[in-house]
């Protein structure tokens, strides 16, 4: 990949934190019971987020066997998995869904490790733990916050 292309994968991926992290701070400053309506819908928009992450880096799975037609049929599995498991989040109240979601994350780092090097992707593995690490943990301290 072109350093530029490279680059800039890096700066998206490190901009999609934002919401995790400013969803969580949120989650905590209107933890009082004067802001309970700004609580609900910072958790439930934080919840969803994940969820679309989760389903997002499931689907890249997809991707990558796609583009380079790699045998991997647990990577196929997993994608699917990685989707059903983030719409379940989703689905929850959002606090337990915070809570599903950040391990679910944690999941895909791990699935990630199996599957990457064997889809040609493992360079990419340093970067997969780093936004995995700050996000996990923003909704793991977001679902205590709720």
């Amino acid at each position: 990949m072109v350093a530029e292309h490279r680059e800039l994968a890096h700066r998206l991926g490190y901009a999609g934190l934002i919401p995790f992290v400013l969803g969580c701070a949120l989650i905590w400053l209107f933890a009082d019971s004067e802001h309970a309506t700004q609580h609900y819908w910072v958790t439930l928009a934080l919840s969803t987020y994940a969820g679309l992450i989760v389903s997002f880096l499931g689907g890249i799975h997809w991707g990558l066997f796609m583009a380079r037609g790699q045998p991997a049929r647990g990577a196929l599995i997993w994608g699917i998995a990685a989707s059903l498991l983030g719409w379940l989040g989703a689905l929850l109240a959002p606090y337990g869904g915070l809570a599903l979601h950040g391990a679910v994350l944690v999941v895909c780092y791990l699935m990630d490790r199996r599957f990457y090097p064997l889809l040609g992707a493992a360079d990419w593995l340093t970067l997969r733990f780093r936004l995995t690490a700050v996000a996990s943990l923003s909704c793991f301290l977001a679902a205590a916050g709720s």
